[in-house]
């Protein structure tokens, strides 16, 4: 122990209890320095977070398609003289640093155990999204013939190296550079052939988070305030356009009959497209309950119902065949309204709204699904059907009980 470094008789104790030979610290200066984050603080890390995490799945995605697709158009060409030295040979002297850099990132991942999958344990694993862009660029002859234009490619790769840089080295991730780098990466699948198959849901696109944690939230893919705030991010025009079945049920289907104009439902139904309309019978006693829920007067509601199955019936009329627009009433106290696109098909989208008892169908908070088997939980098996079919199911029940209209 040091000694104190008081007087004989000094008559402050400065002996401190320890194991023989310890020494004594002085505690450390005061500089006023704070340690703890405030709720402010908080609230900018979690959103820093958030950023990146959506920034890294969406560059994991890309390079991993990328990877794939060096492989299938590269490895079959360079392999049989080559053999596992294939991705060596390919960069060439030009990429002669970066791909000794890779063998030795591989090695030591070998030597510590870092391998988990041996899927992985080969050096095109190790190969960054530069790197592999490389490649192409070098090797463009074989490319070129699954690719429409060269510089499309190059322009959304070049797109992605802000994020990506901001990403790997963990700082701030602006709002406008991740959105720019999650449109860039949904171009870049496109373009390298992920996102070839169009269907339905993609009237929506798939969002890379919601790919990852969609069993957390059964399948819906958007929460909004009201109507308006959807049709921002999903106009009517992209919801319903070149759907092959449309089922909606509701008190006037007022989203449908007083934003998609008779002229495009004709030609929907004429593409083949089936429709199916439930609106509430304008005559009922629920219709009179609600128009008292909403202040409205005596028949203010039931004669916009009857004006708007009027509209619907005038389109039927202008098609060759008006059997494929069916168009029933119901008499149940209405409880939700639903637009279903495609959903016999396992890859459709619904808008639902429940009715609230003093707000307009435009003031209700909306919910956006999508239905498809392709959702599945952490250990790949596949989900619980999720809210989708439930209201699926209700629309034909109701549809079952309801009277055509003529």
């Amino acid at each position: 122990m040091l000694p104190g470094g008081g007087e004989q008789g000094d008559q402050h104790d400065t002996t401190v209890e320890g194991p023989p030979g310890a020494v004594t610290l002085a505690q450390p200066m005061e500089i006023g320095a704070e340690l703890d984050w405030g709720a402010d603080a908080w609230a900018e890390v979690r959103t820093r977070a958030r950023r990146a995490g959506r920034a890294y799945i969406w560059l994991n995605l890309v390079e991993q398609r990328l990877r794939a697709v060096v492989n299938a158009v590269l490895r079959p060409i360079y392999e049989p003289v080559h053999g596992e030295e294939w991705v060596v040979a390919a960069a060439g002297p030009a990429g002669h640093e970066w791909v000794q850099r890779a063998v030795a990132v591989r090695e030591v991942s070998r030597r510590k155990g870092f391998l988990l999958d041996p899927a992985d344990d080969n050096v095109l694993s190790f190969l960054t999204l530069p790197q592999l862009r490389e490649l192409v660029v070098q090797h463009w002859p074989c490319f070129e013939p699954y690719f429409d234009d060269r510089r499309d490619l190059e322009l959304a790769l070049d797109e992605l190296e802000v994020a990506r840089h901001v990403v790997s080295r963990n700082r701030a991730l602006s709002r406008t550079v991740l959105d720019q780098a999650e449109r860039a990466c949904a171009r870049l699948l496109e373009l390298l052939g992920a996102g070839s198959a169009r269907t339905a849901a993609q009237r929506l696109p798939v969002d890379a988070i919601e790919e990852l944690v969609a069993d957390r939230f059964s399948d819906v893919i958007g929460v909004y305030a009201d109507r308006v705030r959807l049709q921002r991010q999903l106009p009517v025009e992209d919801l319903f356009a070149g759907a092959r079945r449309l089922d909606a049920v509701g008190i006037g289907l007022n989203l449908l009959v007083q934003n998609y104009s008779g002229r495009r439902l004709v030609r929907l139904a004429e593409a083949g497209c089936r429709v199916r309309l439930l609106f509430l019978n304008p005559a009922s006693s629920a219709v009179r309950r609600r128009e008292r829920e909403l202040g409205l007067g005596r028949g203010e509601m039931s004669r916009s119902v009857e004006m708007n199955i009027m509209h619907m019936r005038r389109v039927r009329a202008r098609l060759r065949d008006p059997g494929a627009f069916e168009i029933q009433v119901f008499d149940e106290t209405p409880r939700f309204t639903a637009y279903l696109v495609d959903g016999d098909s396992g890859e459709g989208l619904a808008v639902v709204q429940s009715y609230l008892r003093r707000a307009r169908g435009m003031e209700v908070p909306v919910m956006v699904l999508r239905g498809g088997s392709r959702r599945v939980v952490s250990d790949d098996r596949p989900a619980d059907g999720g809210l989708f079919e439930v209201y699926r199911e209700e629309f034909e029940s109701i549809w079952t009980d309801a009277r055509p209209v003529s």
